[in-house]
């Protein structure tokens, strides 16, 4: 047994020094038999214990002074010696419980990451690098702030309820695609490692019992469009605005495209000697390219507008980027809110009683061409790159129709401008 040094206070301790010379030294400094103050020739000063475990005699570090001051220091001491004695070596459990940690963090792998390392595994499969850069945003915008810091491992059903319960019945078409990709990447997880068990975001037996299904709300997801007896005040009222925004807007209407399909518009898709905007496959949603015939309207609304030196864009953002979706949507709720001030109900959806938003417009043509025109079904949908829904007229379809869309187009521009009678029916011929 070493011999019992005298026990010295915590002053006594924050005294001791190095000599100045030589190698490093140590004080016992009594209280615990073995604890020793190391100080350094460069200053520094940490606490060892001298032990003896299982017959060979260790020295154990419990960290530096003053960050663990004297009363600590024996406190752990204390502790050492009783693992000792129970025939624990601390140095050995420290080891081990290091490595657990390590091989814990090694295994441990936050939602956030697990996206990153999913996509930058995946997403090279995907052809359309639209729908890459939309994989990407839903995850980033809509479930990263919910669960991005969580480990994949802890993820449960309850956390990936809280992504999707609150736009499940506002933007369903969206939430069921989240919902699919959170499920893409915790599959992934699993493979890779980072979790085990069922994974939390399926739907079949699992979330199918928590939410509405949505087929059942996909109706009140619908997007807000103008009404075919306000569509020209709203035309009339828009063509008044001033901005880029605002012809972009004016454009979307004439050409009944999506609202990313015309901010991302670039001068070479357009032809305005053939009136002809040919949108590649790339930045479609079906995946194919698409005409678009261009009315009377639209190219004189192209050829008015101004172009930006070294810009490819039709309609740049002032800082010479792309265009918001919420710019466009912003001039639609300036247009609302002017209508009211009017005097007027606004420009709301018949049926859901919101306000109509960009990509409604869409919606307001369709009910122009099956209430108020001869324009076969068929047209209508290729005019909106719709899919066509009967597989047999697919396989055999190579034409778009594009000639035929020309009048068509025409007689929507007529209608947004107040040309037409609201109730007048274009006659067409049959398509055979």
């Amino acid at each position: 047994m070493p011999r019992k040094a005298k026990d010295l206070t915590a002053l006594e301790v924050g005294r001791l020094r190095h000599p100045g010379h030589g190698r490093n030294v140590t004080y016992a400094v009594g209280n615990v038999a073995g604890l020793l103050l190391q100080c350094t020739p460069s200053g520094g000063r940490a606490w060892v214990l001298r032990v003896l475990v299982g017959g060979k005699r260790r020295e154990i570090g419990l960290g530096g002074y003053p960050d663990i001051p004297l009363a600590d220091a024996c406190r752990l001491a204390r502790e050492a010696k009783d693992k000792i004695a129970r025939g624990v070596d601390p140095v050995e459990e420290r080891k081990a419980a290091k490595a657990a940690l390590a091989a814990q963090q090694r295994r441990g792998l936050s939602f956030s990451d697990a996206v990153t390392k999913y996509l930058g595994a995946k997403l090279d499969g995907f052809k359309n690098p639209k729908h890459r850069a939309q994989w990407k945003s839903t995850l980033e915008t809509y479930a990263v702030p919910h669960i991005g810091p969580m480990l994949v491992s802890d993820i449960k059903v309850a956390d990936v309820l809280r992504v999707l319960e609150p736009i499940w019945r506002t933007k369903t078409e969206t939430a069921n695609r989240l919902r699919g990709r959170i499920e893409a990447v915790l599959a992934w997880a699993t493979v890779a490692g980072h979790r085990t068990g069922d994974n939390p975001a399926i739907w079949k037996g699992n979330l199918k019992e928590m939410l509405p299904a949505p087929s059942k709300v996909k109706r009140g997801d619908n997007q807000p469009a103008i009404q075919l007896d306000d569509a020209a005040r709203w035309f009339a009222a828009l063509r008044k605005l001033g901005g880029l925004g605002s012809r972009a807007l004016e454009f979307l209407a004439l050409t009944a495209c999506r609202s990313s399909d015309v901010r991302e518009a670039t001068w070479d898709e357009i032809d305005l000697d053939k009136a002809l905007w040919i949108i590649p496959a790339g930045r479609m949603k079906m995946e194919r390219e698409h005409r678009v015939p261009l009315s009377a309207d639209a190219v004189a609304l192209l050829k008015a507008l101004p172009r930006m030196k070294d810009n490819p864009l039709v309609f740049p953002a002032p800082q010479g980027g792309v265009l918001t979706d919420t710019g466009l949507s912003n001039t639609m709720r300036r247009l609302h809110d002017a209508d009211i001030e009017a005097g007027r109900a606004g420009f709301i959806d018949r049926v859901s009683k919101r306000r109509a938003v960009p990509h409604g417009l869409r919606s307001t043509c369709r009910d122009w061409a099956s209430e108020r025109t001869n324009y076969p079904h068929e047209m209508a949908e290729i005019v909106l790159a719709h899919a066509v829904s009967n597989k047999v007229e697919a396989a055999y379809r190579r034409g778009d129709m594009i000639e035929k869309r020309r009048g068509m187009m025409t007689a929507w521009s007529d209608f947004l401008a107040g040309r037409k009678a609201s109730g007048e029916v274009i006659p067409m011929p049959a398509v055979r």
